[in-house]
Order: structure tokens, then sequence, then C-alpha cells
């Protein structure tokens, strides 16, 4: 849909039964996030808190909180902007080539941006930062953050709306040492649009000019975490999604404000100007903790008319980021095989927090006149994944061949592990990357942005047949004997806290000896855990544990290992120590008094009756 604003979004919403409003007073500390992951829980409506505590504007939430109401909302729009990925979202290619791309042309011409005057509806008013609504989501969090933030940012050496960045990158509105009303923290992570213009800034020694936008039409947050081509502007995927021309103008101070938002905080950014930001619970599932990050220097806060703040809370995935990305697939998922050769799918498993394990399928064409039977073109493959922008910065990477099950299901977890491991090879197809950059929110390596990756690569016909029981009498050595088959061929087993690594490696090489005589034959992988009945319970469960808690070049051990000049390998399964570590940042969790608060509001003839 066309919408104007945010204000006619949340209205059809309602209209069409997708929203319900809190009428009640909420807590914008704990309260309020609370309530919207239960209700994001039960695949419930979009939220409108209208009476929050400390603050004279009522906020919204769960928009994208089920990819059917994502597809609601652009549901005049979604097939024309599928055929501008065709074209990389250029709208000057569609209209050179009208009869080619007839169905996205008229779309082409609602994705060029469109310069409007100072009488913009964003004009109306003015406040301060401590006049929005202050949401702590979790109560380790260092103060209150935006969470569906729109941060714009252009290129000091080219400067327009065409060569700009939209990116959502949390801002924290106050907290640790940032001076009330006049400061905020801007975190982004690596690999970033963002990092290459203040790179370009402070080449020049200039600050850099952001603008934060916060509400608009709903095109406008999906456009900021668009994976688009550096270059390309993002504006251009709002106007497009959004069937309505992203308006702008800059206003006395050059800096671009959108006339559609509810909300735009200027600022400015100093060379090597940073204070420490943190914690936040974040989308990994733990909190990213305190470090050193960008200081915005605050200069105006707009507000439009009746305006509504946007947010979102982010955590343990599933969360209502799930549904961006869904919603991301949906548009884009034909053009990753035309960005590197040979791929026919690439999957972040967002149940493992997205960055810490990919899935793909790729060709395997070098030798056609020889049947394969080891991974080749899938290595060539697997290196351009890890160069590729942000898929660069996955930590585990399991990678198959197309040709030995064209049909394999990418996003089906179990079978993807289960075709992998009647395949893989452990002597063999084990290719680590050691002293690397991961996640900037992924604590399991050895410092921040810090730690290694591996790939592990199966092609070929089956090797073995995968466990879907144990066998009777199946044991393992102490202290390693309590243990659970999570899925065919993957085994969890529970261990002792972890204490440090000298420790721990010497008696995971000790377990790896003692179980050198144990038949493996049906089991590809070992996970050790802190709790095996949890880990083990569900897929989503496996995944978060193994993925998330595991550094691949400090925590992955084999039964009957070897190095082989520079090759790692091991002949019985390989292990995966995803137990927490000392240096590991906490886990999220709610509080149950803020729990409670949230069952009273679930009780008959409150707001939220049925929903929580």
């Amino acid at each position: 849909m066309g919408y104007k604003s945010l204000a006619e979004c949340v209205a059809d919403l309602e209209k069409h039964g997708h929203l319900v409003r809190v009428k009640e007073e909420v807590d914008p500390y704990l309260e309020m996030a609370a309530i919207h992951l239960r209700v994001y829980a039960q695949q419930g409506p979009a939220l409108l808190f209208e009476n929050i505590k400390g603050s004279k504007f009522p906020a919204v939430s769960n928009l994208f909180g089920t990819l059917d109401r994502a597809k609601f909302m652009f549901r005049d729009s979604l097939d024309q902007v599928k055929m501008l990925v065709d074209v990389k979202m250029d709208p000057m290619q569609a209209l050179k080539n009208p009869f080619k791309y007839a169905g996205a042309s008229m779309q082409a011409l609602s994705a060029l941006p469109m310069k409007v005057g100072k009488s913009a509806p964003i004009h109306f008013g003015r406040a301060k930062i401590s006049d929005l609504p202050q949401i702590v989501n979790w109560p380790m969090d260092g103060g209150p953050f935006v969470t569906m933030p729109q941060v714009y940012t252009e290129d000091v050496t080219k400067p327009g709306i065409m060569n700009a960045n939209l990116g959502m990158y949390r801002i924290q509105l106050s907290g640790n040492e940032y001076a009330q009303d006049k400061e905020v923290g801007l975190h982004y992570q690596l690999h970033r649009g963002i990092g290459i213009h203040q790179g370009k800034a402070n080449a020049l020694g200039k600050p850099l000019k952001v603008s934060i936008f916060v509400g608009g039409p709903p095109s406008h947050p999906l456009s900021a975490v668009m994976p688009l081509p550096e270059g390309l502007s993002e504006m251009t995927f709002a106007g497009a999604l959004g069937n309505r021309r992203f308006r702008y103008f800059y206003d006395d101070e050059g800096f671009a404000v959108s006339a559609d938002a509810d909300f735009v905080i200027t600022g400015t950014v100093y060379p090597e100007d940073n204070k420490p930001e943190g914690p936040f619970g974040d989308h990994i599932g733990y909190y990213s903790l305190v470090h050193p990050f960008p200081l915005m220097k605050v200069h105006r806060v707009y507000h439009r008319k009746n305006p509504i703040w946007s947010f979102t809370v982010v955590g343990r995935p599933p969360q209502e980021d799930t549904s961006f990305g869904a919603l991301i697939h949906e548009i884009t998922g034909k053009a990753m095989p035309k960005e590197i050769n040979g791929v026919h799918a690439v999957h972040a498993v967002d149940a493992a927090g997205v960055h810490p394990l990919l899935f793909a399928i790729g060709s395997e064409r070098y030798t056609p006149y020889l049947k394969t039977q080891r991974p080749q073109e899938i290595l060539t493959i697997a290196n351009q994944i890890l160069g590729k922008n942000q898929l660069s910065l996955a930590k585990y990477l399991f990678i198959s061949a197309y040709e030995d099950n064209p049909s394999l299901d990418i996003h089906d977890i179990p079978a993807f592990f289960r075709h992998i491991f009647e395949r893989f090879d452990p002597t063999r197809d084990l290719h680590f990357h050691t002293k690397t950059t991961i996640d900037t929110l992924d604590y399991s390596g050895d410092g921040l942005n810090a730690g290694s990756k591996v790939v592990f690569a199966a092609a070929g016909d089956k090797v073995r047949d995968l466990w879907t029981e144990l066998p009777a009498g199946f044991a393992l050595p102490r202290p390693f004997d309590r243990f659970k088959l999570a899925m065919p061929g993957i085994l969890v087993v529970e261990g002792s806290a972890f204490v440090d690594y000298v420790t721990e490696q010497a008696h995971m090489e000790a377990f790896s000896k003692a179980a050198a005589g144990v038949d493996f034959f049906g089991i590809g992988l070992i996970i050790v855990a802190d709790d095996a009945a949890f880990a083990a319970e569900n897929e989503n469960n496996l995944v978060w544990v193994a993925f998330t808690r595991s550094n691949p070049s400090h925590d992955i051990y084999g039964i009957d290992s070897f190095t082989e000049f520079k090759h790692w390998g091991c002949r019985g399964p390989v292990i995966i120590d995803a137990r927490i570590k000392p240096h590991h940042a906490p886990p999220l969790e709610m509080p149950i008094e803020v729990e409670r608060k949230v069952d009273l509001l679930g009780t008959k003839g409150k707001s939220l009756y049925g929903l929580v």
C-alpha cells in the first residue's frame, strides 16, 4: 500500500484486525518489551501503546511480527519489487527497458526520491531526547535504545541522496557517560555502509552528518535492513516497496530530513570521538557488552503532528527481526545465485542467531567427466560466500553439492544436517579460517570482532547411515557419560562447568583418546553442552547452543584426531565444545516480577486479554 505515514499504516492494520491498542499505562522499563515478547511468541497482532509512563508520545511494535502481516502491508507492490531486484534495484534500468520490465517500470518511478519543501509534516514540532519513550528492553541494558531506527548518512566525497546509506544501527539515548539530551551513542557493526562514510569523513578531518529517522511508512525501516549493493541508495527501495517516492529535504544546517518520518534526530559524529556504549540485549540471545562506539552530538529532534514512536524487541530468535529476514528472502531469494556463480541457495539460520551458522548449496561442475566423490567447486564457492558482504561474518558454514540431492530443502535443519553428515569425511572436509573477523555481537571468540570460522563441506555418495536411535549398550567414558541423541547422527553430551582452555583442552583430548575405541559409525557430530536435555530438546535449542557458544579454532575437537602438515582432521566424529565459557556474554532473562505484571494485563477486561 502507498501509505503516506505510519499512522495510515496503523489505521489500516487495525481496520483489518492486525493491530490491538494497549490502553492501560505501561512502563517503558521492561514492561513494554515483556508484553511485546509474549504477543510475538503467540504470533499475535501489532501493538499500539497509547499510554506510556513518562512520555506523551504513543508507540507501536510488532508491525512485522508475522510474514503474513508484513506481506499484507506491501500487498500492492511486492510482486513488482521482486522484478526490480532483477535489475539490482536500479530504477533507471527499468525505465530504460520498459517492455522488458513492463510490470516494474511504474514501480521504478516510485523508486526515485523526491525533494520537497520545508513545509513537510515532520516540521510540526520539536522535542528533546528525554521526551521520547525511554524504552529499556532487558534488565542489564545500559539505558533506553532506539531499536527501529533508520540511520541516514551521505558520502562526503559524493554527497546526495543517491549515494546515501540508510541502515538500522542501534542508538543509545541515555545512560553511561552520555550528556542528557546532548549526546547519543551510535553502534554499528562490521561491513556496514555507515562505516565507509565515516572512514571517508575521518580521512578529510570532517564531522559526519547523521540523521536518525523513526517511524514513517513501513517501507522505510524495511529498506534500512535490505542487503543492497554498496553505492545503491536504500531510499530507492523504500519508494518502490512503499508505492510512494521517498520524500526528503535538507534543513538549514544541511542535514537530510525524511519528510514522512514521525521523528528525526540530527547530529554529528566527529573523528575518533567515542564513548562507552551498551550493554544491550541483542538478537543472538545474549547481551552485547560495553565497548567504545561513535558519539553523536545531537543538534535537533523533529516530530510530526500526532507522531508514533516505532520500536521492536530483540532477543534470542525467533523475534520480529526474523520476519524481516523472511520478507527479505521473499524479495531477494533469486538474487544470490546471480551474485556468486554456482550458488543455488544460502540460508543464515535464524535460530542460531543468523551470523553464527550458514547453510549453502552449490554446484559441483569441475570434473563432469568423473563422478564427484569429494568437495571441489563447493570449496571455491565457500570462500566466495565468506568474502561476501555480511555473509563474511559467518562462523560456521555447512555447504553441500546440489547434484547429490537437487530437492534438498536448505531451510529444513535436520534434513540438511543429515545430508551433510551422511557424506562428510572428517579427515578431509573441515577447513578452518583462524584469527579472523566474526560478528561484533558474537562473544565466543577471543576479542571484539575477533574469532575463527570453519567450513564443513560434503559432496559425493553417502558413506554412512546415521543412527536415528542409539544401539543397545552404547556407552561413553566418564565424565561424559550423560548423553542424548538430538537428531540423526548428532549426539549431545553433558559436560561439567567449563574452567579454562588449558584445563578443558586436556579434558577433551583425554576424552577423545578414551572414546577412540567406541563404535561411532552412525554419529557424525558430538556436541558437548552444559545441559544435554535442554540442547537436545528441539532443533532451535540445538543450533543456538552449539553455534553461539563455540569458537571453531578453540572449541572443535575430534575422536582420533591428527594434524597432517597444516591440515587438521579426525577419523571419528567431530566434537564441538558448546559449554558456556567464562568470557561469554550472559544470556537474556526477563525478571519474574515483570512477567507477573504482564499476566495482569492479560486478565479479562484488559487490553491484552486472550493475547498473552
